[in-house]
Parts: C-alpha cells; sequence; structure tokens
C-alpha cells in the first residue's frame, strides 16, 4: 500500500499534477473513480473524477457540496474517508480513501453469507450507522452498491450524496433507491435516522437470502409490499437472525430496534467477530 496515512489539508490546494494515475475502479453517474498515488507520500487513493457540466445538467451540485462537507468530517474506521478536493475548469477531483476489495455489490449479487460474515456485517453497519447519528447524519441511501471493502475485509460506507445532516431531525425528501426505502418514505410522510435502522434490516435479509424482501418485478408492487410490511422469513434462517430482521423492519419508526441494541442483540453477540463483540462488551 505504500506511505503512511495522508490527512486532510484543507489549506493546501492539490492538483492533478499531485497524483500518478492508474487504472479505473468504477464509473458512476456523473464521472468515474481511479486508483491513483499521491506523489510525495507514495500514498494510494481513490480519484472521483466528475465532470461539473454533468453535475449541472442533472442539477446535483448542492448534493455533491453536501456529501464534501459531510463525509469530509466523518472519521470512522467503516465510513470511507474523504481526505480533501479540488477543481479545475471542467471536472472536481475528490480523494477517497482505496478500498480495496471494491462494492459489497460484486461479492453479494445474489448469493448468501455466511451468519459469521452477516453478522460481522451487520455489527460494523450498526456501529458506523450509529456514530453518524450521533453527528445528527442520517445516509438515506444505504445499499450494497454504497458500501466498499477494504483490504482486510472491513466495511466502508460511501456515497453520501443522499446524506443530510438534520438537527431537526425530520425530512420529506423521497430518495434512495425503492428496495431500501421504508414505508414512512414510500408513503411521502416525514422521515428521521430511522430510515438507516430500516435499511439496516434489508441488508440483514439480503446478506443471509442474496435478494431484498420486498423485491418484485414491478415498481408499484414493491411499494405495496414496502407500504404493508409484507415480510415473509424463510425457515432456512436461523431463529435469532429472524428475531433481529423482525425487529428492525417494523412499520412504526419509533418502535425500530435501536443500533445500540442491535450491537447487543443474541445473533450479533453469536456470530460476529470477537472484534465487534470485545468492542461492545467494553463499552457496556
Amino acid at each position: 500500500m505504500g506511505g503512511g496515512p495522508m490527512h486532510a489539508q484543507a489549506p493546501r490546494s492539490w492538483t492533478l499534477d499531485d497524483f500518478e494515475i492508474g487504472k479505473p475502479l468504477g464509473k458512476g453517474q456523473f464521472g468515474s473513480v481511479y486508483l491513483a498515488r499521491e506523489k510525495k507520500t507514495k500514498y494510494i487513493v481513490g480519484l472521483k473524477v466528475l465532470f461539473k457540466s454533468q453535475l449541472v445538467k442533472n442539477r446535483v451540485e448542492h448534493q455533491l457540496r453536501r456529501e464534501i462537507e459531510i463525509q469530509s468530517h466523518l472519521r470512522h474506521p467503516n465510513i470511507l474517508r474523504l481526505f480533501g478536493y479540488f477543481y479545475d475548469d471542467t471536472r472536481i477531483f475528490l480523494i477517497l480513501e482505496y478500498a480495496a476489495r471494491g462494492e459489497l455489490y460484486k461479492q453479494l449479487c445474489g448469493h448468501q453469507f455466511d451468519e459469521p460474515r452477516a453478522a460481522t456485517y451487520v455489527a460494523s453497519l450498526a456501529h458506523s450507522l450509529n456514530y453518524c447519528h450521533s453527528k445528527h447524519v442520517i445516509h438515506r441511501d444505504l445499499k450494497p452498491e454504497n458500501i466498499l471493502i477494504g483490504l482486510n475485509g472491513d466495511l466502508k460506507i460511501a456515497d453520501f450524496g443522499w446524506s443530510v445532516h438534520a438537527p431537526r431531525n425530520r425530512r420529506t425528501t423521497l430518495c434512495g433507491t425503492l428496495d431500501y426505502l421504508p414505508p414512512e418514505m414510500v408513503e411521502g410522510k416525514s422521515h428521521d435516522h430511522t430510515v438507516d435502522v430500516w435499511a439496516l434490516g434489508i441488508l440483514a435479509y439480503e446478506f443471509l437470502i442474496g435478494t431484498p424482501p420486498f423485491e418484485t418485478d414491478s415498481r408499484q408492487a414493491t411499494f405495496r409490499k414496502i407500504s404493508s410490511v409484507d415480510l415473509c422469513i424463510p425457515s432456512t434462517i436461523s431463529r435469532n437472525a429472524a428475531d433481529l430482521i423482525g425487529r428492525l423492519l417494523v412499520k412504526d419508526p419509533a418502535e425500530r430496534l435501536a443500533l445500540k441494541d442491535v450491537l447487543r442483540h443474541p445473533w450479533i453477540l453469536e456470530h460476529a467477530s470477537d472484534t465487534l463483540a470485545s468492542l461492545e462488551r467494553r463499552k457496556s
């Protein structure tokens, strides 16, 4: 990996000349991410290149500003670091932590994870979301495409484009991806940080089964299933895992299991890797 950690340097102005650019790592709607190395420190990063014209055309400049503002202030081992940014006449460059194993989505894609892996992932996501919420940040678009895997197999929440800093705690924007949206968003009601708790329940189910629980062939049918919480948990899932999923996917946002209680749930304590379990035991 080379080099020591790179720190966000607000006063310093980066330019493209500071980096050696390598292979493309992924392509998004508004640009691409490249493997890059900072010449001075030899530190490996992901360089996200966004085209201003695309951002303006799709009216998402404010979203990008919000993403930069929020992500640059978050410090958690399971949240992708944003070290800094710079721009030229046509492009904006984000300097991101490099997640060596790529998107979680590619590993999932219809595959199931065993219980230790699923529980460890759920625990690390609960931990990082709890941290976000303590900073009044709601992610609002948690899905496998927005979760990356680091060199050691640890998850990194990325893509804070839909996230919002919400000290007032109530939002009404419909955003995110349908399969992961909670009933209150589908029904156009106001929502709060518990939308991330719902999404965690969807992910827990998907980790163990391979597909999201409310997925259908039609948008309307998915809306209906989400709205009525038409949840069918296969008998192949262990009793404790089913219990946790059932406590997260609750229609009333106030009744969803708190993230700190997710970390104390029997399924997590039994299956999640020792590092997370012991971390939680030390805290309690």
